[in-house]
């Protein structure tokens, strides 16, 4: 197969793949917990077949002491040629009848041009372009290709824990993530940076045991209230983050306008954007705050009664560059030192994931941006993330040499990954099939 020769090739491929991504879309494999576990195994061995399919005739399923197995192959690519690493996840985010679908989230359904469904995008788009690129050469890529598809991306991860048992499955010259996407379809972008996740739960106790509100409200001080004032105090007015020893930046690169931002959004009438700075700062290069989770009485069981205790998951996101464990001692502290009325603060450290940059200009970068022209018609800009992939991380120190490629076709502007109706433009999965596919070629002829 020569480059002249593959868009031809990989449009007569693309009502395939299509097809093959509405049968993956149709799979509820969600692999959180308490969800059903049938789906999540019927979907890791279509997924299997499909890559066997595709060429990859080794691929299977690994061992990993826990969780939802991850799949793994290699197609031994011509002597001395470089080696790559495709990555993709078959789980997918949940998909309730709260967020408001206007279609079955697990009925793929085609309008507007774009294709409907839980994981269109995120992340069975971008397995769905891993096969596209397999077929564009018969199975027979001109390198080394290796395959990890992960089956618990969007739940807690056992894919680092099998990396660093296995560092020698990962050895490479370019490990291609694609599990991003362009700011709007059509205009290509490299992603290079992603922000880092700290988190930690916070309890907030004032009494020994609830009181009646009546009797002793006015002054005796409630849990649920301190807890309030208490997390106010993470952001400034403006809604930056507020909290002394945590690093922020600016971002230089390629940038959505906020109504571009605010399209995607969909704020309520009359509600603001929070932060300084150009929405990229913002989600970039800008660490940003949210509590996720609150246990308290609920509405349903509360009484007049003043709360002892209450408790809250707080998620900080974190730029790159930054010390995960030193941003996380920083919310920490701030946590231990700003409750109100003397009430007692105990933090516990649940998580801190690194932020990740990608380094440019190597071969393998001028390669993707060179495959992106011509996939594409036009330059790419770069851009970063304000996701977080820590097993990128985990990735960079099994092979340190390797070289990283971020990108993918859940375009930022109307994929709505993680909400309602999610989708994916499939030309923009064609145009990633062409560009991953050139990538490989270029590649190729460097040796």
């Amino acid at each position: 197969m020569t480059a002249s020769s593959l868009p031809q090739k990989v449009t007569g491929l693309m009502p395939g793949v299509i097809a093959d991504l509405e049968d993956l879309i149709a799979i509820p494999s969600i692999a959180f917990p308490a969800y059903p576990e049938e789906p999540v195994h019927e979907m890791a061995v279509r997924t299997l077949e499909l890559l066997q399919d595709a060429g990859v005739e080794d691929a299977r399923l690994m061992d990993v002491p826990w969780g939802y197995p991850p799949i793994y192959g290699e197609i031994p690519g011509p002597s001395g040629s470089p080696t790559v690493v495709l990555y993709a996840h078959y789980d997918v985010q949940p998909a309730p009848e709260s967020q408001g679908w206007s279609t079955a989230p697990f009925t793929p359904t085609h309008r507007d041009g774009r294709l409907f469904g839980r994981g269109a995008a995120d992340d069975k788009g971008g397995l769905a372009t891993h096969l596209g690129t397999l077929r564009a050469f018969d199975g027979k890529p001109p390198c080394t290709v290796r395959i990890i598809v992960e089956g618990m991306e969007e739940t807690e991860s056992n894919l680092e824990e099998f990396v660093e048992a296995h560092p020698e499955l990962f050895e490479c010259d370019m490990f291609v993530i694609c599990d991003m996407g362009n700011l709007r379809v059509g205009e290509p972008v490299v992603t290079t940076a992603l922000r880092g996740d700290v988190s930690c739960i916070v309890t907030v106790s004032t009494l020994d045991h609830p009181l009646h509100s009546g009797v002793f409200g006015g002054a005796a001080p409630d849990a649920m209230m301190a807890l309030a004032r208490l997390l106010s105090s993470l952001v400034d007015d403006a809604g930056d983050v507020a909290i002394e020893g945590v690093t922020g930046g600016s971002w230089s690169g390629a940038t959505q306008s906020e109504e571009e931002f605010l399209a995607g959004a969909e704020l309520l009438p009359g509600v603001s954007l929070i932060g300084t700075g150009t929405v990229a700062d913002r989600l970039w290069a800008k660490p940003s705050i949210n509590a996720i989770g609150i246990d308290t009485t609920s509405v349903s069981g509360s009484s007049n009664v003043i709360l002892p205790t209450a408790r809250a998951k707080i998620s900080m996101r974190i730029v790159p560059g930054t010390s995960p464990d030193a941003e996380l001692d920083a919310l920490v502290a701030h946590l231990e030192t700003h409750a109100p009325w003397g009430a007692q603060v105990s933090v516990e450290r649940v998580k801190a994931a690194p932020a990740f940059h990608v380094p440019t200009g190597g071969p393998g970068d001028v390669a993707a941006r060179a495959a992106l022209v011509e996939a594409f018609g036009s330059e790419p800009s770069e851009v970063g993330s304000g996701g977080s992939i820590p097993l990128l991380q985990t990735l960079h120190e099994a092979c340190p040499s390797a070289e990283f490629v971020l990108w993918g076709p859940e375009d930022m502007d109307q994929a709505r990954i993680h909400a309602s109706d999610e989708s994916v433009d499939p030309e923009e999965i064609e145009r990633m099939v062409l560009a991953q596919a050139l990538l490989l070629e270029k590649l190729s002829a460097r040796g």
